[in-house]
């Protein structure tokens, strides 16, 4: 009984040599392949890096933070009150930005997702009202309170109120109410009531996020600060 590997070893057929340096310029190219798709796969899946170029967020993100958000949320992932979101400026909130310079380096890895794209509008902020809550400041001593329910807040930037201005918002359905944490230096649902009433679309988000991955001494987890939020009912109308 003779097997197919046996006619490759007779004399009369020798084995072909392997080229060595062809075959490892193969396997580089294969490893490089993989993890283009990979990357690709997550960037457009899973995770995306965004650049934090303001203080508002102060001080849960400084500036010139890096950050990934996880693209499932919202989808197979939900979002809830506390969740810090990256979302488009579908309502022009920002003012226009001019064409960024860019190169061949910068501009792959941006294609691949390792780098954010500069080009985008997108603003980063702590979801306060989530649809059917009443979102209202400030109570007597001073604190936002939601559904009837004062909260406070340990993420706010030392030394900021809650809010400088008073307002009571009932959020409708598919939308979101949003403020920063740096609140006297963050431009966020209070101060564009001229537009969707300050609300944001959920449709907007692009994801929660997640993990700050540079500089490398301030890597680590972002908190959706649940403990904060854990006393506030269902709003009545659901």
């Amino acid at each position: 009984m003779s097997h197919a590997s046996d006619a490759a070893a007779t004399p009369d057929r020798p084995r072909k040599k392997r080229n060595p340096v062809w075959a490892a310029i193969r396997e580089v190219l294969i490893i490089v392949v993989v993890a283009l798709v990979i990357s690709l796969v997550v960037k457009t899946f899973f995770f995306r890096a965004f650049y934090i170029p303001s203080g508002s967020m102060e001080q849960t993100l400084q500036v010139n933070d890096r950050i990934f958000a996880n693209l499932m949320a919202p989808g197979p992932f939900e979002l809830s009150r506390g969740d810090v979101v990256v979302f488009r400026d579908e309502e022009g909130w920002l003012p226009p930005i001019p064409s960024p310079e860019s190169n061949a380096v910068s501009d792959f890895f941006t294609f691949v997702g390792l780098l954010p794209d500069p080009s985008s509008q997108h603003l980063i902020k702590r979801i306060v009202g989530m649809p059917g809550d009443t979102v209202e400041c400030c109570s007597a001593d001073g604190r936002l309170s939601i559904n009837g329910v004062e909260i406070t807040e340990p993420y706010i930037y030392p030394g900021d109120n809650p809010s400088d201005s008073e307002f009571t918002k009932t959020v409708p359905e598919g939308k979101i109410w949003v403020m920063g944490d740096h609140r006297g230096a963050s431009a966020d649902s209070r101060f564009h009531e001229d537009l969707q009433d300050g609300f944001v679309d959920l449709s907007a988000v692009e994801g929660r996020a997640a993990v700050i991955s540079w500089p490398l001494d301030r890597l680590g987890g972002i908190s959706g600060e649940d403990e904060v939020f854990a006393g506030v009912p269902v709003p009545a109308n659901q």
